[in-house]
């Protein structure tokens, strides 16, 4: 699996595993505790080693059970989390991030990202939440600090206020909606891209373009969506509850997409008509 550096003098795998909704809800019940704990498994049987979840997942104990039934020693495996919407104080940025850790049954988390950054909420301030998650860097709790969802405004913001450039971006990137500003914003301080909804929630998989690439290269389109992010310097975490997926998903390395083909990929962007998720200017949902 290769790795990516981080501007932080740390380095991060750059496909991994998603574990939003593995389980039927975010409800915290045993029984969606066991159910991501079976998936995650799977995956991290199957050669998954890095992992990907949040606060407002509420699987993060399905998570730490999986981890720590794996038997892979910790330093092989690379685990993320998001701060969820409602802990943006700082004072609940540690309490929340002490349950985190409690729930994945770790003392150290690998990186730790603000999940949305809520403008229009806590006064406008997430820059003092940034200065309270960049501290838990300091404490020694967190090897790497993060965002996830943050505009270029939200990026400067945040970096001409604390001098702290955050590691990563987790922000939404597919074929239909390439994100330029957002990625060549975090492009421009050094900030790795990672890319949620890779496939677009499965709305780009039945595209002719990638159909005809697909066909070329004796893959599959999700395949062939996965390189073209992996060619463009992305970290990816594709979620799939099916173990031939998880396999598939794993399997992007061997094949290389031409430059015409990552042209014609590209050129499916439809800008801002092209986003799934909510618009990060303007989502203020706080569970």
């Amino acid at each position: 699996m290769p790795t990516l550096p981080l501007n932080d003098g740390t380095t991060i795998p750059q496909l991994g595993f998603g574990t939003l909704n593995v389980s039927r809800d975010r409800t915290r019940s045993e029984k969606n505790t066991a159910a991501t704990a079976e998936i995650v498994g799977s995956a991290l049987g199957m050669g998954y080693r890095h992992i990907d979840t949040a606060q407002m997942y509420g699987n993060e104990a399905g998570v730490g059970r999986a981890v720590a039934a794996s038997g892979i020693p910790r330093e092989q495996l690379h685990v993320t989390s998001k701060l969820g919407n409602g802990n943006h104080d700082p004072g609940e940025v540690h309490r929340s991030f002490d349950r985190t850790l409690n729930e994945l049954r770790l003392a150290r988390l690998d990186l730790f990202l603000i999940h949305w950054p809520l403008p229009s909420l806590y006064n406008g301030d997430y820059v003092t939440t940034w200065r309270a998650v960049t501290d838990l860097v300091r404490d020694g709790r967190l090897r790497t600090a993060g965002v996830s969802n943050f505009q270029p405004a939200h990026l400067d913001r945040v970096i001409g206020e604390t001098g702290i450039v955050p590691a990563v971006n987790q922000i939404e990137v597919h074929p239909y909606f390439r994100n330029d500003t957002a990625r060549d914003a975090s492009a421009a301080h050094g900030i790795a891209v990672e890319a949620w909804s890779p496939l677009g929630q499965g709305a780009v998989l039945d595209d002719p373009v990638l159909d005809r690439i697909a066909l070329a290269q004796a893959k599959t389109p999700a395949q062939v969506v996965l390189r073209w992010h992996i060619q463009h310097g992305h970290v990816v975490f594709p979620k799939t509850t099916h173990r031939q997926r998880m396999a598939e998903n794993l399997d992007v390395f061997g094949f290389a997409l031409s430059a015409e083909e990552m042209a014609a990929i590209d050129g499916l962007d439809r800008g801002p008509a092209g986003r799934i998720g909510p618009d990060p200017d303007t989502f203020a949902w706080i569970p």
